[in-house]
């Protein structure tokens, strides 16, 4: 499984993009299990965020969707964390 991660906005307005593929990682279960949370409740459009916010394109291999904060559910922030720090 491929799960890209793409945040824009935010005060300074830098985008930051980071993917990771669970592809012979022990740990894969866990990761395809937030990310199927993560999407099921995510939107098919980007979401009106709020200024200063973030937003975010989550593509978990050819599904894409969109989220925004401060409505982020708990599954879409926490996955959304793992990738951008364990991504490259």
């Amino acid at each position: 499984m491929r799960i890209q991660v793409r945040r824009t906005g935010g005060f300074a307005g830098i985008e930051r993009h980071a993917e990771v593929d669970t592809a012979g990682r022990a740990d894969a279960h866990e990761w395809h299990a937030l990310a199927q949370q993560a999407v099921e409740t995510a939107r098919a459009t980007p979401p009106v965020g709020v200024p200063d916010g973030f937003s975010y394109q989550i593509t978990v291999d050819d599904r894409t969707v969109y989220a925004a904060d401060p409505r982020l559910t708990e599954e879409q922030r926490r996955l959304i964390s793992r990738v951008l720090k364990e991504g490259r």
